[in-house]
């Protein structure tokens, strides 16, 4: 984050930093320009100690000055590692997100000029580089246009120096920055959560843009100086309040309880008698969407198990092959790619980097690119032909919740389109699935109401070292997304299976007491599953294990076999998964809890994967 104007500095950082925490948390600090210099404190760990050091020996007041919170790549999470670097015998500090793949080169040249570094990290090189260039050339935005021409990798940098106070100068290179326009006073952040308390308007630099802001004005050129005008200004639809915890013990519990409002938003204004009403940003035309032969999904993470759960629905109903790929897989597997093929990519934060380069691909080999992302003024939606927002609300918990049922419902929503455009279902068809995606929220919230069985269970599970998670069709997903959030928060082995496999060969990590959840099939609209996945459950019962079932409201076929029945509510088999994952979001929240650990900084992990 940066800061220019009139306010106490250091605690807008410290502010700004807080709502930035869950990008990382291992190590942060700031630096202010001060009247006899730039005064500087970072430490290692969260952000609480730097807090804590700065309650015991203030800072001086500045006009100007950058903070920085870290998740470590070059050097552990050390005082020493933590940003900002200085940079001109002290007189510059700067902060860096993403890596800089040149910096041993980089430290080899200073190291050979004389140059002594304090940090492992690959930083301290731009700043110490960055020193130089301003000596020589007197001007802090000159010397950046000189860095950024040096450096390789991915970044995002952010310099002030003592000689031109009131000043903070930023550049990006594949890695997001967002200019905060205040009255008397402007900001940089690396999300706009960092200045939403004290201003709504923004705009996303694009990539290869140097930002100077200074209180009274701002200046954005490309790297090599010229003047940039036509970048998109926003309005921030959220407020900080959305990004506190509001009484809630976790971020992560109070997200879980904003899902039927985030399924709300995600909805709103986009069903019209019944029918699916996309605005003419949200899809491509329908000409392409009629000449589309195939769609490609890519994320990572929990919104690759989200994928999983669209392609059901989008292939069922629009009748176009859709394969979900690991964004970090995608472009080195030379995918066969034309300009009757759509690119679908899912990212909260969108930018996720993985992603954003699995975009960039696409689209350089004549792809379509429709991006569904929570993240206004993310680069993913920016780079894409089109964009659907799930407008789910601000996600601070590394474990993503709402965010994962938001995008789920965003593509039965572009898939229901699609269907409509290619003649492949008719109104009436999809309206019976509208009227069930509109009463979701409804069910959801029914179930957030009646889950004390769900934390019950948890607390007795505290010291269970395996779960297994179970599921067939859109039901595998879901067991998948279980397994993750169990082991991103509660640091035990889980493992999702789809139902079939089970007998070539997980079935044998199945001993006596092995707690295996079962995602249930609807016995109404998937007998032919549900009656397979019942055999399942015999067959691991029969070996010892403790069933837990994840079943709908009336199915007492699963009774017999199930040692417990998690119930929910009867919808669509494709919109199933928005249900009957919260059960399970839940019991991995839970049990953490009972566990003592941190539910929404889980160790070693960020919310957004900005480095590839």
């Amino acid at each position: 984050m940066g800061y220019v104007g009139e306010a106490d500095t250091t605690q807008v950082l410290l502010e700004g930093l807080a709502r930035l925490e869950y990008r990382g948390y291992d190590s942060a600090g700031i630096a202010v320009v001060a009247a006899d210099g730039i005064a500087s404190r970072k430490r290692g760990g969260k952000l609480k100690v730097l807090r804590s050091s700065l309650e015991d020996s203030p800072l001086p007041d500045s006009s100007a000055g950058i903070g920085h919170t870290r998740w470590a790549t070059h050097g552990g999470p050390t005082d020493e590692n933590a940003h900002p670097h200085l940079g001109d015998d002290g007189k510059l500090a700067l902060i860096h997100n993403g890596i800089i793949e040149n910096f041993s080169a980089l430290r080899e040249e200073l190291a050979a000029d004389g140059v002594t570094f304090l940090s492992e990290t690959d930083s301290e090189a731009a700043a110490l580089l960055l020193g130089r260039y301003v000596r020589e050339t007197g001007d802090l935005t000159k010397a950046m246009q000189q860095l950024v021409q040096r450096l390789e990798g991915q970044f995002t940098l952010l310099a002030t120096h003592v000689d031109h106070p009131g000043v903070v100068v930023g550049a990006c290179h594949n890695s997001p920055l967002l200019i905060g326009f205040g009255e008397g006073e402007n900001f940089l952040g690396s999300d706009v959560s960092a200045f939403v308390k004290y201003t709504k308007k923004a705009e996303a630099l694009g990539n290869d843009q140097i930002v100077t802001i200074r209180a009274s004005d701002i200046n954005v050129t490309d790297f090599n100086g010229k003047p940039v005008t036509d970048n998109k200004k926003f309005e921030i639809t959220w407020d900080a309040a959305e990004a506190e915890k509001g009484g809630w013990p976790s971020f992560m519990a109070k997200e879980i309880s904003e899902g039927p409002e985030a399924i709300r938003n995600t909805l709103r204004a986009r069903i019209e008698d019944g029918v699916i009403a996309l605005g003419e940003n949200e899809t491509l035309t329908d000409e392409q969407l009629k000449n589309l032969d195939r769609i490609i999904i890519v994320a990572c993470g929990t919104a690759s198990y989200s994928a999983m759960a669209g392609e059901y629905a989008i292939e069922e109903w629009a009748r176009v092959p859709v394969e979900v790929e690991l964004a970090h897989e995608f472009r080195y597997s030379n995918p066969v790619l034309t300009e009757n093929t759509l690119v679908i990519s899912i990212s909260q934060s969108g930018e996720t980097m993985d992603t954003k380069m699995a975009v960039q691909y696409a689209a350089e080999h004549g792809a379509h690119t429709l991006a569904i992302c929570n993240t206004q003024g993310s680069t993913i939606p920016r780079e894409s032909d089109a964009v659907l927002y799930i407008h789910a609300g601000p996600e601070v918990a590394v474990a993503s919740t709402k965010a994962f049922l938001a995008q789920v419902v965003g593509q039965l929503l572009f898939g229901l389109h699609l269907a409509r455009v290619r003649g492949t279902m008719t109104d009436d068809e999809i309206r019976t699935v509208t009227a069930d995606l509109e009463a979701l929220p409804e069910q959801l919230a029914f179930t957030l109401e009646n889950a004390d069985d769900v934390r019950e269970l948890a607390h007795w599970m505290s010291d269970t070292r395996s779960v297994l998670f179970l599921g067939r069709n859109v039901g595998y997903p879901v067991a998948l997304e279980g397994a993750l959030k169990l082991k991103e928060i509660s640091y035990i082995h889980a493992e999702g299976f789809a139902g079939g496999e089970l007998k070539h060969g997980p079935i044998a990590l199945i001993e006596p007491g092995q707690v295996v959840f079962v995602v249930v099939p609807s016995p109404r609209t998937q007998p032919t599953m549900h009656s397979k996945l019942i055999s399942n459950i015999q067959e691991i019962r029969a070996r010892g294990a403790r069933v837990i079932a994840v079943a709908e409201e009336g199915d007492a076929a699963v009774l017999p076999y199930a040692d417990i029945v998690l119930r929910v509510g009867t919808t669509h088999p494709m919109l199933s998964a928005v249900l009957s994952v919260v059960p399970l979001h839940l019991f991995a929240l839970e049990l953490a809890s009972a566990k003592g650990l941190d539910v929404d900084q889980p160790r070693n992990l960020a919310k957004s994967v900005t480095v590839e």
